[in-house]
């Protein structure tokens, strides 16, 4: 057995909060406003500021204990300070950090189990290529191999997508806010719609025509509108755009289109990999294997930053130096990835995320049957989204912010999403208990409960 069970890596099973915010964390967010960026934002949210974290509790500088539902936004997936993870990591900094592409046991071994682990026919035929600390390091590089392979330029992505910061990611990125301050970005990209039947009013089929039909007509009609197409760029299961999970047949129209057309196919896996969903990846609850695939967050074991794109062997056609960047022989990360697998598989992380995410989605669907405010409850294994509109059936942002303070309140965090804001976004380590998960959903019940009546006011 790879290192401790799942139930001995936590704090409590319970949450334990007195005031929050606290003395020490008010000092510390105040002196974090006077010295730091004005573009950090989590705090506005959720003012806390923390101390320690074990499994998937957090202790703040007050001693105040919380159940994480949010894991850094996914990076969390074995817990925060795994032991087995933290064992590894620390034996790797005493020898060597930073290699920058030559070789290391650690980075040929995670290379491997990548390799393993890939879904369906990239497993056995996959190059990796290791990229800067973030997500969007990851979705650069497969722009770029896209473009490389196939000399086009035009790129089509999807309405309601996140896929970075940075140019190239941002320019795939939906959000017109987001982005505007910053344009003009890359030239030809072009935003299909993704199947979203709750927001279309569509049935599930509909809505995968309709979306599908776009796609189709974007890259072959005369008059599509992208020139020059370079490929298809689609998070399987859509995180910031609010746990959108396509209906079937969707993932697999994209498969056939792109191979029609002979494009790659790029899935983004940043949020929804690494065991997330109760699969290795999200793609693999509808059996579609993309041609490229990015990786970043829980990749990293512990919080070590890492990013990956991994490749079907065909599109390897860069030369020496063609893709590059200083921190991709960063190898107490390549550690802390290779022995988070290893713990996944070691603790069958993968059926319990399964069996947890729908225990917390069943609790939130029985608070839905007295509340018509809670629209949809969506996702899969422990990425879990909860949808909420008012009276009229618009985005109830309101209602969110207010469930999320709540929680906070009440010693649980999540997290928002969606393009309203409207959605209570769920990410939980895929180390909770059962009882953490029966705790922590009775306080997110209990917070919809306490909010309905101002929300149909």
């Amino acid at each position: 057995m790879a290192g401790p069970p799942i139930h001995e890596l936590h704090y409590a099973q319970e949450p334990s909060v007195d005031e929050v915010p606290g003395p020490n964390s008010q000092r510390l967010l105040e002196k974090q406003s006077n010295v730091d960026s004005s573009a950090v934002a989590y705090p506005n949210n959720i003012p806390l500021a923390f101390e320690e974290g074990k499994g998937a509790t957090l202790k703040d500088a007050d001693g105040n204990v919380f159940l994480d539902f949010f894991a850094g936004i996914g990076v969390y997936n074995v817990g925060h300070a795994n032991p087995y993870v933290n064992e590894g990591v620390h034996e790797q900094i005493d020898k060597l950090t930073h290699t920058v592409d030559f070789p290391t046991e650690p980075r040929l071994d995670l290379i491997e189990k990548l390799d393993d682990i890939a879904p369906g026919s990239l497993s056995g035929n996959s190059r990796v290529v290791f990229g800067g600390p973030t997500g969007s390091d990851a979705v650069e590089a497969s722009i770029k191999l896209a473009k490389y392979n196939t000399g086009g330029n035009g790129l089509l992505a999807f309405r309601n997508s996140y896929h970075g910061a940075t140019s190239g990611a941002m320019s795939i990125t939906s959000n017109k806010k987001f982005k505007k301050p910053y344009a003009p970005l890359l030239a030809d990209v072009v935003h299909a719609p993704f199947p979203y039947p709750f927001q279309e009013g569509r049935d599930p089929e509909a809505s995968v025509e309709h979306a599908l039909d776009e796609v189709q007509a974007i890259i072959e009609q005369p008059y599509g509108g992208l020139a020059d197409p370079a490929g298809i760029f689609v998070e399987p299961i859509q995180g910031e755009g609010g746990v959108v999970t396509p209906p079937e047949g969707f993932l697999q129209g994209l498969r056939d289109i792109a191979d029609d057309n002979d494009l790659p196919l790029v899935f983004d896996e940043i949020q929804v990999g690494m065991g997330r969903t109760g699969e290795w990846w999200g793609s693999q609850h509808y059996d579609v294997t993309p041609d490229v695939m990015t990786m970043a967050k829980a990749l990293g074991g512990n919080g070590q930053p890492l990013s990956a794109t991994l490749y079907k062997e065909e599109l390897d056609s860069w030369g020496p130096g063609d893709h590059a960047g200083t921190y991709r022989g960063h190898v107490p990360a390549m550690v802390g990835g290779l022995r988070a697998i290893e713990y996944i598989e070691s603790h069958d992380l993968l059926d319990h995320a399964t069996a947890v995410g729908e225990q917390i989605r069943s609790r939130l669907r029985d608070a839905a049957e007295d509340d018509p405010g809670l629209g949809e409850v969506r996702g899969k294994g422990l990425f879990v989204g909860a949808e909420f509109v008012d009276e009229a059936g618009d985005p109830d942002k309101d209602r969110v912010e207010a469930i999320q303070q709540y929680c906070y309140e009440h010693g649980v965090l999540v997290w928002t999403a969606g393009q309203y804001s409207n959605v209570v976004r769920l990410l939980p380590p895929l180390v909770l208990t059962e009882r953490q998960a029966e705790v922590g959903t009775e306080v997110i019940a209990d917070a919809i409960a306490a909010t309905a009546d101002d929300a149909h006011a």
